[in-house]
């Protein structure tokens, strides 16, 4: 009879296993699918009631003439039973007495190559299925490459349908020279071949007597015995800040450690601030702990009020991440629209996410030889190399020295659909773009100084909240006139307002600046700064700025934060130019201006604004009044 005893040492043995998260990959019908379905049928990991639906879907969608079909087990949408292809990314879980087990099952097709890299991004070890009748093929090798730009340190090669070549062993030797071959060039120190049948049972769980000149153990134990505990980074703390928890005098800081090992009384370093800061306590869900690691989430208390926020990170003083905005990077593209020198995008990385600019595609790779081909562009499932710009500092590592602060996904502003995964190669330390845009300081040893005067006590001395509305809108929407009235009313009503308008910070902050994309970026940037001082001086400040990309909107907001409101003043291109108060369009239209907004250079709409003004049906009045109802609702004034 079971006893709670036997039951709670049974919890307790599996509680403690090891993990393994693995990939199988490969090109289309090599029976990665099949592969996983006999894996957990012949593990006996399959209850008998799913068992009996399999049967039955064997017969209607199965691809072996209506015996049991394990591929079904993880094909599991329509499209892909209908069709017999793996479309979508396909997660099992499973465990033995020695370990427990993440599979993700990612689809054979090129197309579908984005689905891969999504799910390879957290694996320990990729399956790469070579189907013997086919030998290697373009997808594998893709596969196999993009595994190892992942940081992927370990690959099985199993050859697949050993039964359908008769079990012969010179097929599977061809087949492992070919690949060995190629492999010579990919970052993954460990690969090991294993010949199997995936429909029959050969070498998956047991070794089988159709192959006794193989000398590779079953996957299976080859899967429970690899050791993986080194690959893991517990060197390099790395706890980047997600979120800070405030509630009845507690103040923590949580997140996932990225890398590492933190203990309670360590001293730490604080980036991008440089603070230094001590460990006072290490919450979890479980209560205090001493010391916790990576990839564990945990909320910390440090000694001293500090600036730590989220998008920080904590480091040991003496070995701390890069911090900078210009570097080289792998990339995978994933969107169908292609990716272009200047190209505005914004990237996230841990808990970072900024704006930035495509510097250069240095070169794309031939996958089937990993030559690198001269390219102004990638195209969808395209490999490369790029320079980056980031619109301000990013904290990171070389992919090489840590994957997790060392890889990033870029994200289309206007869609907000993840196009890209990227791994950093280094730091660059100089560009084409010379300007200060998403430069890190160039002195070193600067540090910001607080005034003693608390935000509090300027709100109480001035009887307001200081805030930036920012006007964004294309020349002739009336931009200028509304900030200018607005400042106006703010002032009869005792608000200490101020209007930066972009003509004239051009003619001295910002005169260095013409009006390329790069210059416009850099002019934001600026004002974004200049704003944010005006505002911890407790001032309410009126930007009236085209800004038309909103790559550069975003990083305002960032740069100013919770105390940024933008305003869209929307007008019809055709109303602007039949006002066009300063005959800036007639100009351009002439060619007498170039990369003027809305005749040879774009205007980015905003996406979700805090207000949009129609000037073709509000005046001038009404416009006024719906932002000051906004600055009203927000309690910024009464």
């Amino acid at each position: 009879m079971t006893t709670d005893l036997d039951i709670n040492a049974y919890l307790k043995r599996h509680e403690n296993k090891d993990m393994l998260r693995f990939l199988t990959a490969g090109s289309v019908d090599d029976g990665k699918s099949t592969l996983i379905g006999r894996l957990l049928y012949d593990a006996k990991m399959i209850y008998e009631d799913q068992l009996q639906a399999l049967k039955k879907d064997s017969k209607t969608h199965g691809t072996v003439d209506g015996e049991f079909d394990p591929a079904l087990l993880t094909d599991g949408l329509k499209a892909e039973r209908e069709q017999g292809i793996t479309i979508d990314v396909a997660y099992r879980y499973f465990s033995t007495t020695k370990r427990s087990f993440i599979i993700c099952d990612a689809p054979g097709h090129e197309q579908y190559t984005r689905n891969m890299a999504t799910g390879a991004s957290h694996c320990d070890l990729a399956i790469i299925l070579i189907d013997a009748h086919n030998g290697v093929m373009p997808q594998t090798k893709r596969h196999s490459f993009i595994c190892g730009l992942l940081g992927i340190k370990h690959l099985v090669v199993a050859v697949n349908k050993m039964d359908a070549v008769g079990y012969d062993e010179e097929v599977f030797l061809k087949i492992r020279n070919d690949y060995e071959s190629f492999a010579a060039k990919l970052d993954v120190p460990d690969i090991h071949f294993i010949p199997i049948s995936a429909l029959k049972g050969d070498n998956i769980v047991d070794g089988g007597d159709n192959m006794p000149w193989s000398k590779s153990e079953p996957l299976l134990s080859y899967l429970e015995n690899i050791q993986i505990a080194s690959d893991r980074n517990l060197i390099d703390l790395r706890f980047p800040v997600q979120y800070v928890n405030r509630c009845r005098g507690f103040r923590g800081y949580c997140g996932s450690i990225a890398s590492g090992v933190i203990r309670k009384g360590d001293n730490l370093t604080v980036l991008p601030s440089g603070q230094s800061a001590k460990i006072k306590s290490i919450v979890t869900f479980d209560g205090e702990h001493e010391e916790a690691f990576a990839p564990q989430a945990v909320t910390v208390t440090v000694d001293g009020e500090l600036d730590i926020s989220r998008g920080s990170m904590l480091s040991r003083p003496n070995n701390v991440p890069e911090v900078g905005s210009r570097f080289d990077a792998n990339l995978v593209w994933m969107s169908e629209k292609p990716l272009h020198e200047h190209d505005r995008l914004l990237l996230k990385a841990n808990t970072q996410t900024m704006p930035l600019t495509v510097d250069a595609i240095q070169y794309r790779f031939d996958i089937n030889n990993l030559h690198r081909l001269d390219t102004d562009s990638l195209e969808v499932n395209d490999i490369g190399r790029i320079a980056i710009t980031t619109h301000r500092p990013l904290i990171f590592d070389t992919f090489a020295r840590n994957r997790r602060t060392g890889a990033f996904i870029l994200i289309d502003p206007s869609s907000s659909a993840t196009v890209a995964a990227g791994m950093i190669l280094e730091q660059t330390r100089q560009t084409h773009f010379d300007k200060t845009s998403g430069m890190e300081p160039v002195s070193k040893n600067i540090f910001w100084e607080k005034t003693e005067v608390t935000p509090e006590s300027r709100e109480k001395l001035l009887g307001h909240r200081s805030a930036t509305i920012w006007l964004t809108g294309l020349s002739g929407s009336g931009k200028s006139t509304i900030a200018k009235a607005l400042e106006s009313r703010l002032a009869v009503m005792g608000i200490n307002a101020f209007v930066l308008d972009g003509d004239n910070v051009r003619h001295g902050l910002n005169r260095d600046l013409g009006f390329s994309a790069e210059d416009r970026t850099e002019n934001i940037r600026r004002i974004s700064e200049v704003a944010k001082l005006f505002n911890d001086a407790g001032m309410l400040v009126i930007t009236s700025f085209i800004s038309p990309f909103r790559a550069d909107r975003e990083e305002a907001r960032q740069v100013i934060g919770d105390k940024f409101c933008e305003v869209f003043v929307k007008t019809d291109i055709a109303i602007c130019m039949e006002r066009d108060p300063k005959g800036l369009y007639r100009k351009a239209k002439d060619g007498k201006i170039s990369n003027f907004t809305g005749i040879d250079s774009p205007y980015e709409e905003p996406v979700e604004p805090e207000l949009a003004l129609d000037t073709t049906t509000l005046s001038v009045e009404e416009s006024v009044s719906a932002i000051i109802t906004v600055l009203q609702n927000n309690h910024i004034c009464r």
